[in-house]
């Protein structure tokens, strides 16, 4: 992708634009978290939520998660305990307790406000470079630069020819976005640009998806550059683990115990858990489970007083 900025075509971008834009205004999904009324806290939950893990899975647990815990100082002067099992099954729960960290931070930092800054945002707890851009542009409208791997996917295809981006983000990837971003000198291109931003990631989990995309239904298709080249394989795969038989799946068995009963003696932990049917036909071996338990109280998941694992 080195030399796809220096080979950008004013007029090209400008058409590539305005479709995706029209094309988002005519079918955005209509998303609890995109209402006008959404706070930008809300806003940060849902992209803390949404991070690996697919919207559909997400809309009821934040309608839950906002009406339990509206803003930072809620959230702030809960139980560890109470937000893992508020969590419930969206996965990834180190996610739940940075976001309680977080909280904690704005109310002490910034008198329960979440800052409309990006670079005090992310100088919160669990706040990446992502998550503080999305932020700073769908909830206080400043035209950060934001790049998931829908954005990548999308400029990848469209403008350098590739079918995947590479497998962790590139300086040609940054370069290249933010050379595609609208003029922001002013309000209507800032504001341009932060749709630009939504419709770009949009147009990559509805339509130009890494599986069998719907390029029929691409509003870009005659411009798309990776069409034009006949849809060339990507060069590098992204290797992903199995989720069966995996550690994951056992600690994540292991947190569906403890969000049911709280804390379990570890001599019954096994079979309990196999009880649930959550490891489907995979047996663990014991190291297996001890790197499990092991992991989930070095992450802060779970907390081990002699025999008994527990929530934190």
């Amino acid at each position: 992708m080195s030399s796809a900025t220096d080979q950008l075509n004013t007029p090209h971008v400008h058409e590539v634009r305005s479709r995706i834009l029209d094309w988002y205004a005519e079918n955005a999904r209509q998303l609890p978290w995109r209402e006008p009324e959404t706070t930008a806290w809300g806003v940060l939950v849902s992209e803390v939520m949404l991070q690996q893990t697919q919207v559909a899975r997400v809309w009821e647990p934040w309608l839950a998660w906002m009406q339990r815990w509206p803003g930072p100082a809620e959230l702030a002067a809960a139980e560890p305990a109470d937000v893992l099992i508020m969590w419930g099954r969206l996965g990834y729960p180190r996610r739940a307790l940075r976001l309680h960290e977080t909280a904690k931070a704005v109310v002490e930092h910034h008198d329960g406000v979440l800052p409309a800054d990006p670079v005090k945002l992310l100088a919160l707890p669990g706040i990446g470079e992502y998550t503080a851009a999305a932020v700073s542009s769908f909830a206080f409208e400043i035209p950060e630069v934001v790049i998931d791997t829908n954005v990548r996917r999308v400029h990848a295809r469209i403008f350098t020819g590739v079918g995947a981006a590479a497998p962790s983000l590139t300086a040609a990837e940054r370069r290249l976005a933010a050379a595609l971003m609208p003029d922001t000198t002013t309000s209507q291109g800032i504001a341009q640009a932060n749709t630009w931003n939504v419709a770009t990631m949009e147009l990559g989990a509805l339509i130009c998806t890494a599986r069998a995309p719907k390029c029929e239904q691409c509003p870009v298709l005659d411009q798309c550059a990776w069409v034009a080249a006949s849809k060339p394989e990507p060069e590098t795969v992204a290797k992903t683990q199995s989720w069966n038989g995996s550690d994951r799946q056992v600690r994540g068995a292991i947190m569906g115990v403890l969000r049911a009963q709280g804390a379990i003696d570890v001599a019954r932990l096994q079979s309990t858990v196999e009880a649930t049917g959550r490891l489907g036909r995979h047996v663990p071996e014991e190291s297996q489970w001890e790197r499990a338990m092991s992991g989930l109280v070095h992450d802060g998941l779970a907390v081990l007083d002699e025999d008994v694992l527990a929530l934190p």
